[in-house]
């Protein structure tokens, strides 16, 4: 074929469109042409304000202290907002709000309690006693001052005693209210071997702040299963509770007591019993290291005498 045959066919090609580019080829020119040119517009047109979004607020301490003295002012309220790290806080002084009671305010004043001890009939301890962990270490040296409400008094003092044992060795049941804690012969009272008890009669229920007990004090010694009750009835059935137990491995059937044992001496033994409430006062022991008897010279029971609750009237059907 001559040259001008083949420029004459490729000419006819074109003309009818077989020689044109393939439809896809043509589609992705068109469309990358369309593309750049909404790029050109959209970079000369002017630009339109951006939509604010709604962030988060985080709120500082400052913040919320002062949204709080807001909140609380509209209120009618007044309360100085601190740092937490300072633990003071200012109570609410106006509005519905009443201000916190303190933990630990005394509600009456307190005083320390007068006890007259008698005179010491030893000096130092018995050698014969061997130390032990359920006991504590002696000190000869002055009691510290115990602290009552105003107005606190002894209440014992000549009041009815009674006893697991209304026969003594030695010494009458009356002697441990007498006052007299000298601990000579004759003012002391000796019940038998073995657990024994004594329980004074108030006469009233009392709020008792402390119970004071001398044993025997003419040596030193040491007085097992020492336990302290208070009830409301004769018969220790009504609301017992229990203000001192050194009974360490529940000999007398009363519980394990978690006070330690002590010895003996002038002193006696101040025993605190938180304001308890009741109006009879049982002390138990289980012999000594001396002996198997039971002694009691003194019990002092110091409190307040509080009013008894009127009696609900009966319910009418």
């Amino acid at each position: 074929m001559c040259a001008e045959e083949k420029s004459d066919n490729l000419s006819a090609l074109l003309k009818t469109g077989y020689g044109a580019p393939p439809p896809r080829e043509e589609f992705v020119r068109d469309l990358g042409e369309r593309m750049r040119k909404e790029y050109r517009e959209q970079r000369s047109a002017p630009a339109a304000p951006r939509p604010q979004r709604v962030t988060a607020i985080r709120w500082s301490w400052a913040a919320a202290a002062a949204a709080a003295v807001v909140l609380l002012t509209a209120g009618g309220i007044t309360w100085t907002l601190t740092h937490p790290g300072n633990g003071l806080q200012t109570p609410p002084t106006g509005g519905s709000i009443s201000p916190p009671e303190p933990e630990g305010t005394p509600q009456e004043q307190l005083v320390p309690l007068e006890i007259k001890l008698p005179k010491a009939l030893f000096i130092g301890t018995d050698k014969n006693i061997p130390p032990a962990t359920t006991r504590e270490k002696y000190v000869d040296k002055n009691r510290p001052p115990f602290m009552v409400p105003e107005g606190t008094a002894l209440l014992s003092k000549g009041k009815k005693v009674t006893s697991s044992d209304m026969e003594p060795i030695i010494g009458e049941i009356n002697l441990i209210t007498d006052g007299d804690k000298e601990g000579s012969d004759g003012s002391f009272v000796e019940l038998g071997f073995g657990k024994q008890w004594v329980q004074i009669d108030l006469g009233e229920p009392a709020a008792i702040y402390a119970i004071v007990v001398w044993h025997y004090h003419g040596e030193g010694r040491v007085y097992h299963d020492v336990v302290v009750q208070v009830a409301d009835d004769p018969d220790f059935i009504e609301n017992v509770r229990t203000v001192y137990n050194n009974d360490f491995d529940n000999t007398s059937g009363l519980g394990i007591g978690k006070d330690l044992e002590y010895i003996e001496d002038y002193r006696g033994r101040l025993i605190d019993a938180k304001g308890v409430t009741g109006r009879y006062v049982r002390l138990y022991s289980k012999g000594n290291t001396s002996n198997d008897q039971n002694h009691y010279i003194e019990v002092e029971v110091y409190g307040k005498p509080v009013k008894a609750e009127p009696a609900a009237p009966p319910k009418t059907k």
